[in-house]
């Protein structure tokens, strides 16, 4: 078993940023994908970005290239989403995911049916 726990979540105005956060616990994660996923209300839930845990492989879905960034750190077994020059379009409750697997990192790897592990997610709100 994975357990995941974003924070980071919170309003904030359109321009402004917001770190999450995604604590990893209960297994190496070694051979695993994680992804930061997005579901906005009345919305199917979407991959935002993702990384393989161990190298430096990543994705960004085309909305967001450019303003946002997945990374991790190994010593606090986190995954972070910075994201920058946020607007409204971006609001939604984020969710972290995990995927054990050492297939090539590619969007259809990342499609959420296909995930093994979820956080609760936390809620981003952006203002106008």
């Amino acid at each position: 078993q994975v357990q995941l726990v974003e924070s980071g979540g919170g309003l904030v105005q359109a321009g402004g940023s917001l770190r999450l956060s995604c604590a990893a616990s209960g297994r190496t994660l070694s051979s695993y994908v994680l992804g930061w996923f997005r579901q906005a209300p009345g919305k199917e839930r979407e991959i935002v970005a993702a990384m393989r845990w161990s190298g430096s492989t990543t994705y960004y879905a085309d909305v967001v290239k450019g303003r946002f960034t997945i990374s991790r750190d190994y010593a606090k077994n986190t995954v972070i989403l910075q994201m920058n020059s946020l607007n409204p379009e971006d609001t939604a409750v984020y969710y972290c995911a995990a995927r054990r697997t050492f297939a090539t990192l590619t969007p259809a790897l990342m499609d959420y049916h296909g995930m093994d592990y979820w956080g609760k997610g936390t809620l981003v709100t952006v203002s106008s």
